[in-house]
């Protein structure tokens, strides 16, 4: 399972699928130069229970890491995966 990634530099997803139907989403929007904000994420019943919204925000995890950025977790999913998992902390805002 491939996971994309699309960024217009004011906002952009984590996703599967193709362009014009995603399975699984990710979507944020940037607070300034160095911040995403995670607004939502969105599994497809088809993929449900498989970890496809933890393989998401694991790819925005190692994307915060590369580009040295912070992430505000307003996504309840993403959120509760930010309070469980100090592993990732270092990228929390």
């Amino acid at each position: 399972m491939e996971i994309k990634h699309k960024d217009d530099g004011k906002k952009g997803e984590f996703y599967i699928g193709d362009n014009h139907q995603h399975l699984a989403e990710m979507v944020y929007t940037w607070a300034g130069e160095n911040v995403l904000i995670i607004e939502h994420t969105d599994v497809d019943d088809s993929l449900r229970g498989q970890g496809v919204g933890n393989k998401l925000l694991e790819r925005a995890v190692t994307f915060a890491r590369e580009k040295n950025i912070k992430i505000i977790p307003l996504c309840p999913f993403a959120k509760s995966v930010f309070d469980k998992d100090f592993s990732i902390h270092d990228v929390l805002k």
